[in-house]
């Protein structure tokens, strides 16, 4: 290639999203060594993946191949970046195009990881400032070629997305520095009791791991109580019958647990004798209609956890599926978006969509004739939509028999969710009687569904007919009326220990992770930016924790391994629960939006480093 001729560059995150671009672009095209050239001279080249990683300590100081306590923490003055081995050959043809472009086109998956990747590539070209200021940024979330040739006419400048960019940087400084230092020391102290493996650290990977450890040891230790419930059983003057639960007051408080439930049984025969026989006053009958709106179109984790709950799935096999049917079926949009929200523009292409679901899928064309294509949800939100929007499926039309069993059930998940977008509220009466029966409280409640709306696309799959229980009280019973308590139910019951993890429970803890959080202050902040890693890394935190030996798969449920075990039991409380991470993730959002600067959060890191590393020199590892 001659170093003095004049072309526009595009630079893809991989492969499969360079072919997309060129297919759009003037033909013939011309293919070459790590690069496609369209008939206007526009080249076309790629990543795969990473071409750059973290330079290993020991390329920072020759010492630092032997692990030693007194080198921690290894901190860098000035950061390396060096090429993979592996992908050395694509790294030199895209560095030598990088050089001779005129003009250059980032288009990077369109997310934090994505954005980084293609960066890290440019600063190490160190291009000339003009250049650089004058790079764009091409979103794409769609590989059909329509979709393509609309972000190419919606180039944006690259300088918009350096936040986001910064963002990303930080993360992996602080990965590495955390992954390192914590993990050396450990294993030292590993090595130090006879353990010969690596005990891996990681911000996130650790934190996971202590969920499901503190799990397993409260199934373990529970001791099951009885607890007791009392019900009233109430004819009203129209010689109708309905049960009332008790409601116990106040007084009844060194009676029960913290959750509120009745421990001496003494205490509820009391209550069934004191009732039976006795009059029942109508204190309150109310009637409220409510509305459940669709659920949103998926993210990657509510689809992961959907899928793991429907089909036994893990994390990293939907994760798998949904890239071969975005990027080899062209059928999903973007798969990595932490985004449920989709685009006002969109609205253009709902019966399009809806035309390729239909084609596509047999199953659905049932639910399509169902479809209201006028009913706008809050899912059509461009406030919520950033760099993209929540996963859906394309206008693509494929030989549906062509996918594998997996893929057609994650396809056909993804679209009912989309066509629950164009079904009606489901819409119910909730029932509420209170009654007063010798100065105790009792409430009797019950659903009566009113129109069943979106719910009629789930009904099979998930069986969620709502049973009316006692849907006429409300017309023969009144505020005011006298009733009678003509006998008591008194139900025994045991307290149950919480469940394994599985799946679905561990990525929905990872994604609502304030729910783990003790910190208040973390928790309030994590309300809006909730999450242990990110959509793009959540499943490969979770293999990475199988692959250490530190998580083992019983059946369905996962559970923490010996190894796993002892390496929490050893590290300070801080090191093991979510709240640092979180509070780490928090900040990285916030870099990406400008709310927070990249050198505060360094600079807080290594302070924490230190603190920990002292910590954690005072402990053993039990062996």
């Amino acid at each position: 290639m001659q170093s003095n001729e004049s072309y526009r560059l595009f630079i893809a995150e991989k492969p499969s999203l360079a072919r997309a671009i060129a297919d759009v672009l003037p033909k013939p095209h011309q293919r070459g060594d790590g690069f496609i050239r369209a008939a206007n001279g526009d080249i076309v080249s790629w990543c795969i993946g990473h071409l750059l990683e973290q330079a290993a300590p020991d390329n920072y100081d020759p010492r630092y191949k032997k692990w030693q306590i007194s080198d921690l923490p290894i901190i860098p003055d000035n950061w390396l970046l060096l090429p993979k081995s592996s992908t050395h050959k694509q790294f030199t043809v895209l560095t030598q195009l990088i050089t001779n472009a005129t003009e250059i086109v980032h288009a990077g998956d369109p997310d934090r990881e994505g954005q980084l990747l293609i960066d890290e590539v440019l600063n190490y070209c160190q291009i000339a400032v003009e250049k650089r200021r004058s790079i764009k940024r091409c979103l794409i979330s769609d590989l059909n070629a329509s979709a393509v040739e609309k972000s190419l006419k919606n180039l944006r400048n690259n300088q918009d997305f350096v936040p986001l960019s910064t963002s990303a940087l930080a993360r992996a400084r602080a990965d590495w520095l955390y992954g390192i230092n914590m993990s050396r020391l450990c294993t030292i102290k590993g090595q130090n009791r006879g353990y010969k493996g690596v005990l891996s650290i990681g911000r996130v990977q650790t934190p996971v791991l202590g969920l499901v450890v503190k799990r397993d040891l409260e199934i373990e230790n529970f001791v099951s109580k009885p607890f007791y419930e009392v019900y009233a059983i109430i004819e009203t003057t129209h010689k109708e019958t309905f049960k009332a639960k008790w409601q116990p007051s106040e007084s009844c408080a060194p009676y029960q647990d913290d959750e509120g439930r009745v421990l001496v049984k003494a205490l509820a025969e009391n209550v069934c004798q004191r009732i039976k026989n006795q009059s029942a006053n109508i204190l309150n009958v109310s009637n409220k209609k409510k509305e459940l709106a669709p659920p949103l179109p998926f993210n990657l984790s509510a689809l992961q956890i959907e899928m793991a709950k429907k089909n036994n799935l893990s994390a990293q096999e939907v994760l798998d599926i949904c890239q071969s049917l975005y990027e080899k079926h062209k059928l999903i949009t973007y798969p990595r978006s932490d985004c449920r929200f989709l685009p006002e523009e969109h609205i253009n292409q709902i019966s399009g969509v809806i035309a390729a679901i239909r084609h596509n899928c047999q199953t659905l064309v049932d639910a399509i004739e169902h479809v209201d294509v006028t009913i706008r949800t809050k899912a059509w939100n461009d406030k919520k939509v950033e760099a993209h929007h929540a996963i859906i499926p394309t206008l693509r039309t494929v030989d549906f028999t062509k996918l594998t069993a997996n893929e057609q059930a994650v396809y056909i998940t993804i679209a009912t969710q989309y066509l629950a977008q164009f079904y009606s509220n489901y819409r119910y009466a909730e029932l509420q009687i209170d009654v007063e029966i010798a100065k105790g409280k009792f409430v009797a409640k019950a659903n009566q569904m009113l129109a069943e709306g979106w719910k009629q696309l789930f009904r099979s799959a998930n069986n969620q007919n709502i049973q009316d229980s006692e849907p006429l009280l409300t017309k023969l019973v009144k505020k005011g009326d006298q009733a009678w308590c003509y006998d008591a139910e008194l139900i025994n019951k045991e307290t149950t220990p919480p469940k394994p993890f599985n799946d679905a429970t561990l990525l929905s803890a990872m994604t609502g992770i304030s729910r783990y959080v003790s910190d208040p202050n973390i928790k309030k902040i994590l309300r809006e930016t909730d999450g242990l890693g990110t959509e793009a890394t959540r499943a490969g935190i979770i293999e990475l924790l199988f692959k250490r030996q530190f998580l083992i798969r019983q059946g369905k449920t996962i559970r923490a391994t010996e190894i796993g075990r002892r390496l929490i039991d050893m590290l300070p409380t801080k090191m093991t629960v979510p709240d640092m991470t979180a509070h780490w993730e928090s900040q990285l959002d916030a870099i990406s939006h400008k709310q927070f600067n990249y050198h505060q959060f360094m600079a807080e890191l290594q302070q924490s480093l230190y603190l920990l590393i002292e910590q954690l020199n005072r402990v053993q590892f039990n062996h």
